[in-house]
């Protein structure tokens, strides 16, 4: 994270030996170290918490994915096992399951009164 070479603390420390001098010296050193150590492990748990989320979002997007496939591929199953009427659409791409019982209903209901027409 940090680059900090020998000679770099060791002029921070000549430094702070000159400043703070040599009684207050080690407990300088110990609050500074306790800070730092602070500031590491709260970096450190931001960064475990960002890519929590970024795994959570992109599982997500891979069930959602699924989960679309899934109903496209169940629709084909679906509609090689019943075909629907002949001259029949679907609604933007989605067949709902009352649709082929509603035109069917319809051309029985078209038959039955065809049929009452002819007998007439």
């Amino acid at each position: 994270m940090f680059d900090i070479g020998f000679s770099e603390l060791l002029v921070v420390f000549v430094v702070g030996l000159l400043i703070l001098g040599p009684e207050r010296l080690p407990h300088a050193a110990k609050t500074a170290g306790l800070w730092v150590r602070k500031i590491r492990r709260s970096i450190s748990s931001v960064q475990r918490e960002i890519n929590a989320q970024l795994d959570h979002e992109e599982l997500q997007q891979k069930i959602n994915e699924t989960n679309q496939r899934l109903l496209k591929e169940g629709q084909a199953i679906q509609n090689t096992i019943t075909p629907y009427p002949e001259g029949y659409k679907a609604k933007d791409g989605v067949v709902s399951e009352t649709q082929p019982l509603e035109a069917t209903a319809e051309a029985q209901s078209d038959t039955s009164e065809h049929k009452k027409n002819r007998s007439n």
